[in-house]
C-alpha cells in the first residue's frame, strides 16, 4: 500500500478508503468506535463528514475514547446544532 491510498488521519496503520469505510459501517463496535474517534481527533473538520455524519457521531459520542477537550468540543457542537448526546 501506497501513503497516497492511506487516508491522512491514518499515518500509522495501513489502512485504504475501502477499509476504512468497511469499518464504519461493518459490526465491530471496538474497530468502528476506534476509527471514529480517530477521524473527530486527527481528521480535518471538512473531512470528518466525508466518513461519518451527525447521527452517528450522536449515538457513538458517549462510547468513544477522546481526550476531554475534543469530547466537550464536539458535545458543545452537537447541542448547539440541535443533537443531544446521550451520556
Amino acid at each position: 500500500m501506497t501513503n497516497s491510498d492511506r487516508p491522512y488521519f491514518l499515518w500509522d496503520y495501513n489502512l485504504n478508503e475501502t477499509q476504512v469505510r468497511q469499518i464504519l459501517s461493518g459490526s465491530n463496535e471496538t474497530d468502528r468506535r476506534w476509527l471514529l474517534a480517530r477521524i473527530l481527533t486527527s481528521a480535518a473538520y471538512k473531512d470528518v463528514w466525508t466518513y461519518t455524519n451527525l447521527e452517528q457521531i450522536t449515538s457513538e459520542l458517549p462510547h468513544l475514547k477522546l481526550r476531554p477537550y475534543i469530547n466537550s468540543a464536539w458535545t458543545r457542537a452537537l447541542h448547539a446544532w440541535g443533537y443531544h448526546v446521550q451520556p
